[in-house]
């Protein structure tokens, strides 16, 4: 995203200078701000484009549709129905997901749905870049659609060369990860699975045993594996399973893996709560409580397993009981739009464990 602003800005100030020279001030900088307008909504139109290929490439692959967020706005497939919910994932600016169809001989089409959006991106890049030398003698045309096509063209890198961005990791690296891994493979058609049982309200102890296996360390060294484990852990934690979840989130807190740091953040807050809840050691939390995932639970504030740790920090660790009735509103509220509705009955009744677990300490004094 740097790499765009400073390509956009270095662009516009050739552009500005094209323009023409001695125009008074105010229209140089009225064609400065019109120009950044422009790159503002060429960066939102690809982000759309981009989102939109997934979905197009994912139809022709025979996936049928699950969800499609554009910021925080997320139109998703709920038992059938159409519905517009809130949601936001950190590092992410949208997101398309696809219910895949059924893996048969241990494959099933992945390359298409994964890098249609910079496929989008690429050619929308390209008529951009051809519609500006077809305009080129009218200035400021020209240099909105070579805007376009700057931006075009960068999304399509920023997401199709693999590469880790934050919290997750971009298609292109899906993609890599995918390819010729047998075991990745049937992990992502899971995590693709498990969110279309999710979307129609299907809490993960609900879901098919045999999709929650915890892989061996080697083969989690792929970052789709890794994420196989992540969701057993998911699994130990909905089935009230606090100890044992607890060690398998150690475990994998503890090995060489290829876990992204989204999933491993939101690890660590799991295991922040089955401490708390459980023997409750201080110097344990305090060493989980880093700055870095102090700035990720800030990042992802409306997440409803962040508030529900930040509720059992408060309520066990800082006993600032009025801090966790706040956090319990700010839960609630968020709650109403969430998309997925079997979540927040699942970390209601976490945060219900944490009352007890409250009221018991109080009775004891």
């Amino acid at each position: 995203m740097v790499l765009i602003g400073v390509a956009c800005g270095v662009f516009m100030a050739v552009l500005v200078d094209r323009f023409g020279d001695g125009r008074p001030l105010h229209e140089e900088l009225l064609s400065l701000v019109a120009l950044l307008a422009a790159m503002y909504i060429a960066i939102f139109f690809h982000l759309i484009l981009h989102e939109m290929g997934h979905l197009v490439f994912g139809k022709l692959s025979g996936y049928t549709f699950g969800s499609f967020r554009i910021f925080s706005f997320m139109w998703i497939k709920e038992n059938g129905k159409l519905r517009l919910k809130r949601h936001s994932l950190a590092g992410t600016g949208g997101q398309c997901l696809m219910v895949p169809p059924q893996i048969r001989n241990g494959k099933f089409p992945l390359a298409l749905y994964n890098l249609g959006g910079s496929i989008l991106n690429a050619v929308a890049g390209a008529i951009f870049l051809a519609a500006y030398f077809l305009s080129y003698s009218l200035a400021l045309l020209s240099s909105v659609f070579a805007l376009f096509a700057i931006a075009g063209f960068a999304v399509a890198v920023m997401n199709g060369v693999p590469m880790r961005m934050g919290n997750v990791d971009n298609d292109g690296y899906n993609a890599f990860a995918l390819s010729k891994n047998p075991q990745a493979v049937k992990a992502f058609w899971v995590q693709l699975k498990v969110v279309e049982q999710t979307s129609n309200g299907v809490r993960l102890k609900d879901m098919p045993k045999e999709w929650f296996e915890f892989p061996p360390d080697a083969a989690m060294k792929n970052s789709m594996v890794a994420a196989e484990g992540v969701f057993a852990c998911n699994r130990l934690m909905d089935e009230g399973k606090f100890k044992a979840a607890a060690a398998r989130m150690d475990h994998m807190l503890k090995i060489d893996s290829g876990m992204v740091d989204l999933h491993r953040n939101l690890l660590i807050c799991d295991r922040i709560y089955t401490e708390l809840i459980g023997d409750n050691k201080r110097d344990v939390i305090e060493a989980m409580l880093t700055l870095e995932l102090q700035r990720f639970m800030r990042a992802m504030k409306k997440f409803p397993s962040v508030l529900r740790t930040q509720y059992a920090i408060a309520s066990l660790f800082e006993n600032d009981l009025a801090k966790a009735k706040d956090i319990r509103a700010q839960f609630e509220k968020y709650a109403s739009s969430y998309p997925y509705i079997q979540d927040i009955v699942s970390e209601r009744e976490l945060m219900d464990i944490v009352d007890r677990a409250v009221n018991g300490a109080e009775n004891k004094m």
